[in-house]
């Protein structure tokens, strides 16, 4: 019988074990603990933002200091959503704006935003589940966010009538509101166009390429990572698939992409954008890192926003 104690034994180890790391693939990858104020001034660790940082800082300081509305929904599944409104005219096409994974809206449309008030867009910054004033611990890498979207857009019209709307999204927010993209036609032709900023093409793809620049194995992480989501996250990673969206949808759409963006790979977006099912543009910019295209050549991404805007409006 001791051999079987120790069987036994071992095998209660292991699966501890195993349960720890699941459980800390999911507190590492999609968990977030909401904190009583954001920072706004957080770079990611990169040096394409140590060199752009005097630039970022600039803007940040100027679009925190912009008056705006706190307005508020409530997801599909409860969880109550925030957002900054700011208006610039009444009856003027809005822009809702999706920021990234981890980040502070203020932070990831400092330019993005200051533009879009520039071209006399009212916008709606969004803080995705899981941040800012918004409710959950969850991040879910799209799958709960792209539906959360779809709530605003019904915030929208209900509040604004019939406008004109686009939705604008930088990093993980670029992949959310492309995945919500098969999903517009029940709004019929007022969402006007879809710009998506460096987008991954999957969950599972980008957070495999985070796994190898960190030194760890996908093939062996995935599995955890992926019982994280689905047990404590109660979301399968899977269903984090930008490219089954695009293929589905006629939404004319914008791509942009950093060549130079060493958090989302650029190729991602070349191959979101041989998926695309309707109307597409891609542009890449070269010097650019992740996020950066407007802060490295603002007047190149102006014009293409411009231009997008311009052949996807109504008017």
């Amino acid at each position: 019988m001791l051999w079987l104690y120790i069987v036994l034994s071992a095998a209660a180890l292991v699966a501890i074990a195993l349960s720890a790391v699941t459980v800390g693939c999911y507190i590492k990858v999609f968990y977030q603990r909401h904190h009583k104020t954001e920072n706004h001034f957080r770079l990611p660790d990169s040096p394409h933002f140590e060199r752009g940082k005097d630039k970022m800082y600039a803007l940040i300081t100027e679009m925190a200091a912009v008056p705006f509305e706190r307005v508020y929904t409530v997801a599909n599944d409860g969880v109550r959503l925030s957002a900054r409104y700011y208006h610039i005219a009444d009856g003027a096409p809005l822009q809702i704006q999706v920021p990234g994974y981890r980040g502070t809206s203020v932070r990831d449309f400092c330019g993005g935003n200051k533009l879009a008030r520039k071209c006399g867009f009212n916008t709606l910054l969004v803080d995705l589940r899981a941040h800012g004033e918004s409710g959950g611990h969850t991040i879910t890498f799209g799958v709960r966010e792209c539906q959360d979207v779809l709530c605003w857009i019904r915030f929208a019209q209900e509040k604004w009538g019939d406008i004109d709307i686009w939705l604008v999204g930088v990093s993980m927010g670029a992949s959310t509101v492309l995945m919500a993209s098969d999903k517009l036609q029940q709004f019929g032709s007022s969402v006007r166009g879809i710009v998506a900023d460096c987008p991954y093409a999957r969950g599972e793809d980008i957070i495999a390429d985070s796994c190898r620049k960190m030194g760890l194995p996908p093939k062996i992480m995935m599995p955890f990572i992926r019982a994280g989501a689905r047990l404590f996250g109660r979301f399968r990673l899977r269903d984090a698939d930008v490219i089954k969206a695009v293929s589905h949808t006629q939404t004319p759409i914008l791509l942009l992409h950093g060549e130079q963006d060493d958090i989302v790979p650029c190729e991602m977006s070349k191959v979101i954008f041989d998926h695309c099912g309707g109307y597409k543009e891609r542009l890449v910019f070269p010097e650019a890192g992740h996020g950066l295209s407007y802060l490295t050549d603002n007047q190149r991404y102006e014009a293409a926003i411009k231009d997008f805007v311009e052949r996807t409006s109504s008017h």
